[in-house]
């Protein structure tokens, strides 16, 4: 009987789709922003374009949530602390 029960969970678990896990869904990989639309300059006077990169908060937005390569990263952080620095963009918001 027990055979049975142990032989009928491993073929449900068979039976299902094995890539399929809800908890660790295979995501796209971002396209760099910067890299995809070879017109877009980066402007540290642009603060528009600069709030794209900082959240609520005013904090800049990691990799992984911009999607942006390791070379636009580093622009976007130089961008975004020289627009703070001539008041274009505030450091923190309340």
């Amino acid at each position: 009987m027990v055979d049975k029960k142990q032989n009928n969970r491993r073929n449900n678990r068979n039976n299902n789709d094995e890539d399929y896990n809800p908890k660790f869904r295979k995501q796209r990989k971002k396209v760099c922003p910067l890299c995809a639309d070879k017109n877009l300059k980066l402007d540290y006077k642009n603060p528009d374009q600069l709030k794209k990169f900082i959240n609520d908060k005013g904090k800049i937005l990691p990799r992984r949530a911009t999607g942006a390569c390791a070379k636009h990263q580093r622009d976007i952080t130089i961008a975004v602390k020289r627009a703070r620095h001539i008041a274009m963009l505030p450091y923190t918001q309340n």
